[in-house]
């Protein structure tokens, strides 16, 4: 029998959008979603950009990334169609964000989770999932690959490793980059709340990519209301392989993504308006910038998503709308170099 707290998973025509304080809730699954909207006037000023820019704080969700909804929607639709039975284990690849969400949701629902995870990934993560109750097995790194990044060689290992995993404990493999539920999770709950929280006035998503989950459930969920929204996919340089550009640069440190695949069927029905690419020190610039000047504090894949703002408001989206997801938070990634060193004398030298 399901626990008589579990949460149903909602119909496709409900819009989990809240108003006023939340109820009490039953379970930490609850509680997933419906995080703030804020525009950041403060470094729109400071560039000197002509249109607005939003950030949807995933960052504060409780696993700390989007990927708790994700997490939420996969186990709670396999559970409603049958997939998933009464303390069965679940398995997942992840980065670390993924297996987070999955660390708690299965933890509130009775099921062991095991996490896969690349040793190029931080520290942070393996250990919170840990804290949380995962079995984490870490998997080495392909040969020639730089800790602290993972290449889609990286992953590749990763995958074979859940797939063995998978089979010899008759698990549930919550394959985030291929489950319908992982983009649905965006789909109806993310984009609608996007869409009432902004009044209706986002022109421009963009969107750095990984599973593709956001940003092909996100687009289509916008486009639901607005046909002519344009969608942007974010890349970092050198694995630009979405905007058909040739692998130059595998190994990259704006984890969760370009990992070089485009075998995404998460991106189906949402077409990219087009593509844009953010190395490294983009990304950690403005990562540390959106936490300097608005104090939000996010990790790599937040600050490639800023970039990306920025640059569509200095090209060919000028004076519009922008929206992007704080992917998750900065505190994962104490242990690279996103954070200073030290952080004083950097700040007397901005």
């Amino acid at each position: 029998m399901p626990h008589p707290n579990t949460p149903q998973a909602p119909r496709p025509d409900e819009v989990a959008v809240r108003v006023g304080p939340p109820p009490l809730a039953h379970s930490i699954v609850d509680v997933i979603g419906n995080t703030p909207l804020v525009e950041l006037h403060r470094v729109v000023a400071m560039l000197g950009l002509d249109g607005r820019i939003l950030a949807k704080l995933e960052h504060l969700q409780p696993g700390l990334s989007k990927k708790s909804r994700v997490a939420r929607e996969m186990v709670l639709t396999a559970r409603a169609e049958g997939l998933l039975h009464d303390g069965q284990p679940v398995v997942e690849l992840t980065s670390g964000n993924t297996g987070t969400g999955l660390a708690i949701a299965c933890g509130a629902l009775g099921h062991p989770f095991i996490a896969v995870m690349s040793k190029g990934n931080t520290v942070e993560r393996a250990r919170m999932m840990a804290a949380l109750g995962a079995e984490v097995v870490l998997v080495d790194q392909a040969p020639g690959s730089r800790p602290g990044e993972v290449s889609g060689d990286d992953l590749d290992l990763v995958e074979h490793e859940a797939q063995q995993i998978t089979a010899s404990r008759g698990a549930f493999r919550a394959d985030q980059f291929r489950l319908a539920s992982s983009a649905l999770a965006h789909e109806r709950g993310t984009a609608e709340e996007l869409w009432v929280q902004s009044e209706g006035t986002i022109d421009v998503f963009v969107d750095f990519v990984g599973s593709g989950g956001s940003f092909g459930g996100i687009t289509r969920g916008l486009r639901a209301h607005n046909p002519s929204v344009r969608s942007y996919v974010v890349e970092p340089v050198g694995a630009a392989v979405l905007a058909g550009q040739r692998v130059t640069n595998p190994n990259h440190p704006i984890q969760g993504g370009g990992y070089c695949r485009t075998d995404l069927p998460l991106l189906d029905g949402a077409d990219a308006t087009g593509w844009i690419q953010v190395d490294g020190a983009e990304a950690t610039e403005y990562a540390r910038l959106l936490a300097r000047a608005e104090g939000i504090f996010g990790g790599f894949s937040a600050g490639a998503n800023l970039a990306a703002a920025v640059k569509v408001l200095r090209g060919q989206e000028r004076g519009a709308t922008v929206a992007m997801l704080v992917c998750d938070s900065g505190l994962k990634y104490l242990s690279t170099d996103l954070v200073p060193l030290d952080p004083t004398n950097e700040a007397s030298q901005q």
